[in-house]
This record gives C-alpha cells, structure tokens and sequence, in this order.
C-alpha cells in the first residue's frame, strides 16, 4: 500500500495540468496512466491531419503559454511537442501502464484506496490518497452504434479513433457515420486521397471556420453570448450560403448557446463544404440497416460500401472503476453538477476536463482543484461531509 496526498487517475491534458498546479504549490501528488505515454489519445488515437480548431490562447496549460511566435492555430505535431514539454518543465511523472481497476472511499481511515493493474507485469499495485482527481477526461473509449447488420458487414468496420489516413482506402467507397468535427473532415481526407465518400448528416448543424469561431470566443468576452450567435449566423449565411440544398440544415439555437447547453461544437469547415457543394463528398441521411456489404438509408436509398468509419463520438469510462462517488457522476460518467460548479466532489473527490469546455475548461478546472486542496491545507484538512 503506497500512501500519497493527491493522485490523479489519467495523464492526458487534463491530469498534467493538475499536477502541475499542485507542484507549483508543493503538494505531492501521483498521476497513474493506462497507456504507455502521456496525451494517448493525441499520440495514438488521432487522424494524421488533426490540428487544434481553437486559437493557441485558448488551448495553453496553466503556468505554461505557448511561445509569441507561435502560429494562432498549432498543429498536431506542436501540440503534442508543447505537452511532452510542459511534464518536463513543470516535473510531471507519470507512472504508466497502469489500469485503474477499482477506486473506494475508506470512511474509517478518510483515504481513497485505488487498485491498479501494472499492464507490463500483471502484478496489483495498490495506492491510498487523500484525495482522488478523475482525469480520464470525456473520450476514454470509443462510442459503436447499434447498427442493424453493423456486426455481420462484409467490408471494413472501424472507429475514427483507429483511422489515420484517407491513403488506406484509395479507390475504395467509403461511408462515414456521423457529422461533428471528426467526421467532417476525416471525409475531407477520405476524399483528398481519391476516395468515394459518402457522409452520414442525421442533425442540424453549424457550419463555420477556425478564424470565425476565434473571433466569436473573443467577443464572448464583452459581448452577450445572443449578440454574438446572432453575428456568427449571419456570417456563416454569408461564407456558405444556403447549405440546406446539400443536406446540411441549420439549427435554430446559435452555436454557442448550443456548445454552453448540450457540449456540441459547431462544425469548424477545413474545406469539407466546397467537396460537398462540388459533389466530391455525398451528403446522406439516417443509417437505416446494413446486408452485406449493402447499406440501407431512411430514405430507401441503398448504396455498397467497402469501408465504414464510425465518427460517432467517445464515451466516460469513469462508472466502471470508480465506486463511492456519492452520486457525483451520473451514468454517463459526466458530472451531476453543471459548470461552473461540476469539479468538486464528496470525500476530497475532484474532476478535471468534463465541463465540456475543451482546454480552456481543463485549465480553469486544474486552477480550481489545486487552490481547492491547497486551501484545505491550510485549514487543516477539513472537508466537507
């Protein structure tokens, strides 16, 4: 049993940036990772053309900015170099391979004991905090449809977290299921690489660019957040037209009132609308069932499909390991409580990077939590009940 004040379960974005603010204030801690390295899911589950939509102001770690001269927006390839970069500057350690089997509250002794599958050796490790920080973030597993026939399809079937690069499947018809970021523009490599691409677009969406969302993430800063959806729409309108002709309808709601509500993003376009006006991408409706290698769409339409690649989103796994959370989580594996006042939990229980907010939200939530604790130092450790 290895006694620690603080340990933090995940090394992604979120679990680095809460060990570093509580280093900065001295307070020991241990992050504990599944995976062999840090930020595994920009490492080794994304698409080789992923680059952050978001301005660099709005995606940099606490204690740490990104350099002046960097670009506005930062490749894939930057940013993973900035978070390898940031452990070592502000000595973030992560034990890794190590797969977080059970997490309990012992109300006699006031630790959380967490049970923890060493994935090298197969040996159990045990470690008792008095505080415990859920840091798996909103994308620990993959999310799989329950498609009629998906099982028994006679081509490829794939989570876009395995895809990489539209080159693999060059000459070949490929049907992506879902519409958000992801799945736009992993038909928009599809295509580049010669591909016949189809795209499911089940829902509403908007439909803006990098440079667009940026200015609106500025304006929310003086400006109402009803004045600035209005002024994205009209400018969405004015860059794309009347997208409802290609299957893409608008919603009512604005787009960021939506992302505050429910956590979708609008669909930041690379270029994937221009494919879509132009015919090279085709807009299709909801995926009815699957024979074979033939695909059945609500409209009756059937098209043959050699590849499917499931766009369709991540889901928490926190519900699976985490035990005596007092309620604090729901289902999901999402916060009961809403921003801003989602990240703190009963018996010294925090979490980091689930208020739907990308990496700004990350930051502000690492800030929190190590102030939160700190605080608790000083008032001798008395937590509320």
């Amino acid at each position: 049993m290895r006694e620690h004040v603080v340990i933090i379960v995940g090394a992604g974005p979120s679990g680095l940036a809460t060990s570093a603010c509580l280093n900065q204030l001295f307070i020991p801690n241990l992050v504990i990772e599944r995976d062999d390295c840090s930020a595994s899911l920009w490492k080794k589950r994304s698409y080789d053309r992923l680059n952050l939509h978001l301005g660099k102001e709005f995606c940099e770690l606490p204690h740490f900015p990104f350099p002046p001269d960097a670009p506005a927006f930062i490749s894939k390839k930057d940013f993973i170099k900035y978070i390898d970069d940031y452990s070592t500057r502000l000595e973030v350690e992560p034990l890794f391979s190590r797969e977080v089997t059970d997490a309990t509250f012992d109300r006699e002794l006031q630790r959380w004991i967490v049970h923890v599958t060493n994935t090298c050796t197969n040996n159990v490790e045990y470690y008792t905090g008095r505080f415990l920080v859920v840091a798996t973030g909103e994308n620990s597993d993959g999310v799989v449809p329950e498609i009629p026939g998906l099982p028994k399809f006679e081509g490829e079937v794939l989570h876009s977290s395995r895809f990489k690069s539209g080159r693999e499947y060059r000459g070949q018809n490929v049907l992506v299921v879902g519409c958000g970021n992801s799945g736009m523009e992993i038909a928009l490599d599809l295509s580049n690489h010669g591909v016949k691409t189809s795209i499911v677009v089940r829902n509403p969406i908007h439909v803006m660019n990098k440079e667009l969302i940026h200015m609106g993430m500025r304006l929310l800063r003086y400006f109402p957040m009803e004045l600035v959806d209005r002024l994205m729409v009209s400018c969405s309108k004015r860059l794309y037209g009347d997208t409802s002709k290609f299957g893409i309808l608008r919603p009512e709601e604005g787009p960021f009132l939506i992302k505050n509500k429910t956590g979708r993003s609008p669909m930041i376009d690379q270029g994937t609308i221009k494919k879509i006006k132009s015919g090279d991408i085709k807009v299709v409706t909801t995926l009815a069932c699957i024979k074979g290698n033939e695909v059945e769409f609500s409209n009756n339409e059937k098209h043959v499909f050699d590849a499917v690649i499931l766009a369709t989103g991540y889901k928490s796994t926190i519900k699976a390991w985490l035990k005596d959370d007092d309620g604090f989580f729901i289902e999901d594996g999402m916060p009961r409580a809403k921003y801003p006042n989602h990240w703190r939990g009963p018996n010294g229980l925090y979490c980091v990077g689930l208020s739907r907010r990308g990496l700004f939200g990350v930051s502000e939530d690492a800030v929190n939590i190590s102030n939160d604790i700190y605080s608790l130092f000083k008032d001798g450790l008395k937590l509320e009940k």
